[in-house]
């Protein structure tokens, strides 16, 4: 796994939004979804604003891997579970979409941040 360079994180964290898809068994992408995503020390988070039920969630657990496009970034990824980071990510989705309060409530409460991943470039 190598990070992601400086320029690709400040573009990724500048995006409003991500296009993202997981792979499937057969390494073709399953379709892909628009989510909101942030950026701490130097990583790339996402989270299921529907929780674990969500289609584009189940679809990046399959494998583990999938394909991510913003700001004129696209990788091909790797998905983590990551727990460790609750609550900042918190308050960077907070100060990201401050415009949208309901959205943030969605994507903050505890049925999201069970789905938080950390997503690396592979």
């Amino acid at each position: 796994m190598s990070p992601w360079t400086t320029d690709e994180l400040a573009r990724l964290t500048a995006a409003d939004e991500l296009q993202i898809a997981g792979r499937n068994d057969d390494d073709t992408l399953r379709k892909s979804i628009t989510i909101w995503m942030v950026t701490h020390d130097g990583a790339l988070y996402v989270r299921s604003a529907n929780g674990p039920d969500s289609g584009w969630y189940r679809g990046t657990q399959l494998r583990g891997l999938g394909h991510i496009s913003a700001g004129g970034v696209g990788k091909d990824v790797t998905f983590t579970r990551d727990d460790s980071v609750n609550t900042e990510l918190d308050a960077a989705y907070q100060a990201k979409y401050n415009h949208a309060p309901s959205a943030v409530a969605s994507v903050t409460s505890a049925t999201a941040t069970s789905t938080t991943l950390r997503v690396d470039p592979q």
